[in-house]
């Protein structure tokens, strides 16, 4: 069944076969249980099918096109935003909601960057995660309305960046190292992927800060989304 079930219109009722499609997606097992005695045959969706990684996401929603995902923000093998964006460019379609517990803004504006339409916390009442679903579903966002004012502001501020930059190239590494930020990764797991030390990633994005005139990952993450596009 194809990703156009979200676009029903809201007067229909739900029915077995018109109910929303949902991938879970979360490394830990008791939390997938826990979501899918919730939501599985709940108030018209349908739990297709399970990941507890980046790579299982996205083989999953090759084979099972659901709706939605519902991922977490870190997963064991990268991120969930990282996987995020891999679903999207290939499956523009499909809507994906970070339910997590990380609250900072960086993981919130890398989410509104990855093209994420939500972007709720764990603690969430189960009768509102169904109706953020739904919401989601019909095609509106549940991310921070703040913190989507100040990803806007950052991306309309980022021509004059982009400029001070060309006169000041990032290093090849520097590159490596802001995209590993831009998928959300922190300096432990951007260390690990480069094989360097924390002190060592630390020292990078120090330099690249001060070379792209920022003081924020997800400043930096704008800023690689913003000239990728």
């Amino acid at each position: 069944m194809s990703s156009s079930t979200c676009r029903m219109r809201p007067s229909l009722p739900f029915t077995k076969d018109k109910a929303i499609r949902l991938l879970l997606v979360d490394d830990h097992e008791v939390v997938r249980i826990g979501l899918r005695a919730v939501l599985n045959n709940n108030q018209g969706i349908t739990v297709v099918g399970e990941a507890g990684t980046k790579v299982a996401a996205v083989r999953a929603v090759t084979r099972l096109r659901p709706d939605i995902v519902l991922m977490d923000v870190r997963l064991p093998d990268g991120s969930g935003v990282e996987a995020c964006r891999d679903i999207l460019a290939k499956y523009p379609a499909t809507r994906v909601i970070f339910l997590t517990s990380f609250t900072d803004d960086d993981s919130v504006l890398a989410a509104v960057l990855a093209g994420a339409q939500g972007y709720i916390l764990k603690n969430i009442d189960s009768s509102l995660l169904i109706r953020s679903i739904h919401s989601v579903c019909k095609g509106q966002s549940i991310l921070n309305p703040a913190v989507t004012q100040r990803a806007q502001y950052w991306i309309k501020a980022q021509p004059a960046l982009a400029g001070s930059v060309q006169r000041q190239s990032l290093s090849p590494q520097e590159e490596r190292v802001l995209a590993l930020v831009a998928e959300g990764l922190t300096n432990k797991e951007i260390g690990a992927a480069l094989q360097l030390s924390d002190k060592t990633v630390k020292n990078y994005l120090a330099n690249m800060f001060q070379k792209l005139r920022i003081s924020r990952r997800a400043q930096a993450a704008t800023f690689f989304a913003t000239r990728k596009n």
